[in-house]
């Protein structure tokens, strides 16, 4: 007669180790909770209480009123905010793409630069020390009608003045040229750091097989920079997405809506004219939100893939 063995049951752990892994988890826990506290404050609340105002509408001083279902979202189907998601498509294609390539162009130009390189690096990076505001600040005076600097240069060489800031065709591209000049230098010193971490027997390689000037740039340089350039595009095109001050401050969203971008469109809804609509506003900001992920997303799905790292 045959007997199948049984199963048995593995042996309990001793109650010291038991002991020792409860204070491992309960230490572990501890080092967690800080961030937990700060997701649940800042993230987790924020969020659920911007889908919660969304949803409902507001009395005159902001307050939830009534339970208003995706109205508000309903609403955006409109002309009005289609031309908000016009705008903003436009400012970001036209700060990201000359600010990414122009320091580029900056970076690759420097290389070739032998003496006064880290100076010449460091005055194209200076623009990235003013704030939002004092830049901002700047360009009003550059692009003042009457005698702006910009338009006194033109009188100069006897062009006709050029409406900057009250033009509806040319306000946004104005802005455009605020954003591209205040973030430069945050893309030449990213761009830089990344130059000087390519070892140099790649370059020299690259030399002896004959590539120089706009082959090695080309083949070479840029390829090894995918990874800054990755990360730059990335992080412009976010910041571009939530661009703000600088419209406040030279245009306030005008003139006629031409430079009213999302973020700014949310401002107004909420903050501007003392409407108080959070509600209109939150469902604008989940629309952002929405953007931001969808932009990010696609640019992870066809970017990241072509990207070489060391």
């Amino acid at each position: 007669m045959t007997t199948t063995p049984t199963a048995t049951a593995p042996p309990e752990a001793p109650p010291l180790r038991r002991t020792r892994r409860s204070k491992e988890t309960v230490l572990a826990w501890g080092f967690l909770a800080p961030s937990i506290v700060v997701f649940a404050l800042f993230l987790a609340y924020p969020l659920g209480r911007t889908v919660y105002l969304s949803m409902h509408g507001n009395d005159i001083i902001g307050r939830p009123s009534r339970f208003v279902g995706f109205s508000h979202f309903a609403e955006m189907a409109s002309p009005e905010f289609g031309q908000v998601l016009l705008t903003t498509l436009l400012f970001t294609l036209g700060t990201v793409v000359p600010g990414v390539a122009g320091a580029l162009a900056i970076v690759l130009l420097l290389e070739g630069v032998i003496r006064g390189q880290r100076l010449l690096r460091g005055a194209f990076a200076l623009p990235f020390a003013f704030s939002v505001a004092s830049a901002s600040v700047i360009f009003v005076v550059f692009y003042s009608s009457g005698n702006s600097v910009l338009n006194g240069i033109l009188y100069r060489v006897g062009l006709s003045q050029v409406p900057w800031l009250t033009s509806q065709e040319m306000a946004l591209w104005s802005v455009c040229i605020t954003t591209v000049w205040m973030n430069l230098g945050y893309g030449v010193l990213v761009l830089a750091a990344g130059i000087g971490s390519i070892p140099k027997e790649i370059n020299e390689a690259a030399r002896i097989d004959g590539a120089t000037g706009v082959r090695l740039a080309r083949d070479v340089t840029v390829p090894m920079l995918g990874p800054q350039l990755f990360f730059l595009i990335v992080i412009s095109t976010i910041n571009a997405l939530q661009g703000f001050g600088q419209i406040h401050i030279l245009t306030r969203g005008g003139p006629s809506g031409s430079t009213t971008t999302l973020v700014y469109s949310i401002f107004e809804e909420a903050f501007a004219y003392s409407t108080s609509d959070f509600g209109r506003a939150s469902a604008q900001a989940l629309v952002l939100l929405l953007v931001v992920l969808v932009c990010t997303a696609i640019q992870f799905g066809s970017i990241e893939r072509k990207v070489h790292y060391a």
